[in-house]
């Protein structure tokens, strides 16, 4: 019989946690999710003809012989966390609009803190858009926001021998110092975003992350900085605003870029506290994740669908401990070998 049949799929929170409860329920929902057309197929060779061990949730592929979970080849692989865990860490994090911390969610899920900070950082993976490097946004009529923002401490509230120390490698010490700089491009035309951290603030850098993603012709506004001042109008319809003079001129500003600013480090200040650098283009692309699904054309997006967006990314993408940390000791276990025979969830 089919778990799914005779409860409709959640709409809320409450909804979600009671639906996914049910193992065979959130285990037939994220079949249809992988499997859409209902076909299963092998994630190691691609073959079609399998069996179903049903006592243990797996199936068996008669081309390369070996068993698989619906977890293989997605961020859960090897995974021990069970799925109703792991799709309620997944509907948090992309509904909540300021973030959920790695204490919260393991209070809520019953797991330690560096599980539920791991599981987050992996269901960030799965939020990060792949098209980004491929496509481009704008054209001849599209209207464009090009900023940045310096993400970090404040210079007054660092310890004096951290002050001395950037004073020293950096040459002085002023508002951006020790801080990580993230460029943004909004899409007024389709209400989207990108955003990225970059290593500085060179007209060269800035200027090539705007020809990365922005498709010649498009009309382009940014504030007077210099790293804007030359080049831009070989490519683009190019016009600045001095925001030590106003804010807006016309159609001429970035105040949509510097909403999304305010998104981003209201989730970084009182969510999050203390992002180290490296891990912190993860926290950009779950805001960018949250602020691109908050509509569908005219049709406003609900948790349900932002969850269902989230949880469709999940094949393909890996995340290990190693990669993340640096380190080598997993805090789960060692992953399994070809023959894997762990209970599925």
């Amino acid at each position: 019989m089919d778990a799914t049949k005779h409860i409709p799929e959640p709409k809320t929170l409450q909804e979600a946690i009671v639906y996914f409860a049910d193992p065979d329920r959130a285990f037939e929902f994220a079949k249809k999710l992988r499997w859409p057309d209902g076909k299963v197929i092998c994630p190691r060779c691609d073959a079609g003809k399998n069996s179903f061990i049903k006592t243990r949730k797996l199936w068996f592929c008669y081309a390369c012989k070996r068993q698989f979970t619906i977890k293989v080849k997605t961020i859960m692989e090897d995974s021990p966390i069970s799925l109703d865990k792991w799709m309620t860490a997944f509907w948090l994090l992309a509904n909540a609009k300021n973030g959920i911390s790695s204490h919260e969610l393991g209070r809520a899920l019953g797991v330690t803190q560096t599980t539920a900070w791991f599981m987050l950082q992996r269901v960030r993976e799965v939020m990060k858009k792949r098209s980004f490097d491929t496509s481009k946004i704008g054209g001849e009529g599209s209207e464009l926001e090009a900023d940045e923002t310096f993400v970090g401490g404040k210079v007054r509230n660092m310890h004096r021998s951290r002050r001395l120390r950037f004073a020293r490698e950096e040459g002085f010490a002023g508002a951006a110092t020790g801080k990580t700089i993230v460029q943004g491009i909004l899409d007024r035309n389709l209400r989207k975003v990108r955003a990225t951290v970059v290593p500085n603030v060179t007209r060269e850098t800035l200027q090539n992350q705007i020809l990365k993603n922005v498709k010649y012709g498009s009309t382009v506004y940014t504030d007077n900085a210099v790293a804007y001042d030359h080049g831009m109008q070989r490519r683009f319809v190019h016009d600045v605003v001095n925001k030590t003079e106003a804010y807006v001129k016309g159609r001429v500003h970035v105040n949509g870029m510097e909403n999304f600013w305010s998104l981003l480090k209201r989730s970084l200040r009182g969510t999050y506290v203390a992002v180290e650098p490296f891990h912190l283009s993860r926290y950009v692309d779950e805001q960018v994740f949250r602020y691109n699904h908050r509509k569908d054309g005219d049709r406003k997006l609900n948790d349900a669908d932002r969850f269902a967006a989230a949880m469709s990314q999940v094949l393909g993408r890996r995340l290990t401990y190693s990669d993340l940390t640096g380190k080598s000791d997993s805090p789960h276990h060692a992953p399994t070998g070809a023959r894997e025979t762990q209970v599925p969830f």
